[in-house]
């Protein structure tokens, strides 16, 4: 995801990105170097050799860092982000389950009731088109348990 602008707000102590998706914020205490009354952010800007996919910053000693964008999507736990990182984890995993599988591709293919591209398509880390039903029920024919956990991160805030 490009990014459309970056600015920081000494305020708030964070950077105020703004995304196709909408603007986000991302703090100063998560990046490195570290912006501090003894070495203050001087520039910061949409860096074009990350692609607009990330900011760079540069503070008053002259020490500079990035941030990608993946990192501020992540901070700010967007939902799609999430989902693709859901999927590229269990992309990754069923990748390591057909590896060891005593199974051949071609008696998995024919489970799923699917084509061979689809098939490679399923194991493809990069494709983020792809269902998360046909996911789960590849590791299914791998004869692999799925247990979804839901935690809490912290607090639950009081209701009205």
């Amino acid at each position: 995801m490009k990014i459309k602008a970056v600015i920081s707000n000494n305020r708030k102590r964070a950077f105020e990105v703004s995304t196709m998706r909408g603007d986000l914020t991302f703090p100063y205490s998560k990046v490195e170097p570290r912006p501090g009354p003894r070495d203050s952010l001087v520039d910061v800007y949409v860096d074009e050799e990350l692609g607009r996919e990330g900011f760079t910053f540069r503070l008053a000693s002259g020490r500079e860092g990035s941030v990608h964008v993946d990192q501020v999507l992540e901070y700010n736990r967007d939902p799609a982000h999430m989902r693709d990182l859901l999927l590229y984890r269990l992309t990754l995993e069923a990748g390591k389950r057909v590896d060891e599988s005593s199974l051949s591709k071609r008696e998995i293919i024919r489970r799923l009731g699917t084509s061979p591209a689809q098939f490679y398509r399923l194991l493809d880390q990069t494709n983020y088109r792809k269902s998360m039903d046909k996911l789960l029920e590849l590791l299914q024919v791998l004869d692999c348990e799925i247990d979804l956990v839901v935690r809490c991160r912290g607090p639950v805030a009081a209701g009205p």
